[in-house]
């Protein structure tokens, strides 16, 4: 397994089942995967911007687990994303720090599944939600990954849950040998 940097950012993480399984699933992976759960770390918001650049410097895949809210990240990792992919480390004219790395969403939403089906253009509504990923990859020099989504995380089953759990972690073992990155 190649070094790997998962970033979970849950507010409410004693209420989570799926971010809690997910990262209690990454924790057991062993050395080469460092799992950082950034409410707990940072619970007065006060992010180490040098130990977080390190832990980045050190990985060759990021992965980003988090509930969507209101169709977005939760404020903890919006705010990681302020302070610690900044000018002239991580984008702009010497900001090379993540290039060549990759990005790798792996999210979860309440809204049932039926509330993310393609919309009139035939493209699933949740794409739309993809675009800032996408492009904080881009800008940092990163390759965005296929993200992984668990849709109606509160409503699946816990055979449904296991599932996605070890298609988590076979995923976190094969990387970067992805059928779709092939």
């Amino acid at each position: 397994m190649r070094p790997t940097l998962v970033l979970v950012a849950h507010p409410q993480m004693h209420l989570s089942r799926v971010n809690a399984a997910l990262m209690k699933a990454a924790a057991g992976l062993g050395d080469e995967v460092v799992v950082r759960d950034l409410y707990a770390a940072y619970p007065d918001y006060l992010i180490d911007t040098a130990a977080e650049q390190q832990a980045l410097r050190e990985a060759e895949l990021v992965v980003w687990v988090h509930p969507i809210r209101w169709y977005g990240m939760p404020p903890m990792m919006k705010l990681w994303l302020d302070e610690v992919l900044t000018a002239g480390w991580a984008y702009g004219a010497q900001g090379h720090a993540l290039h060549g790395k990759s990005l790798w969403l792996v999210a979860s939403t309440d809204g049932p599944r039926t509330a993310y089906q393609p919309d009139a253009s035939g493209r699933p509504v949740f794409d739309l939600f993809l675009p800032p990923y996408e492009q904080t990859a881009t800008v940092c020099g990163m390759r965005f990954l296929p993200p992984l989504v668990l849709r109606g995380a509160h409503r699946v089953t816990a055979a449904e849950l296991q599932d996605h759990v070890d298609t988590f972690v076979q995923r976190l073992r094969s990387y970067p040998d992805w059928p779709e990155l092939a």
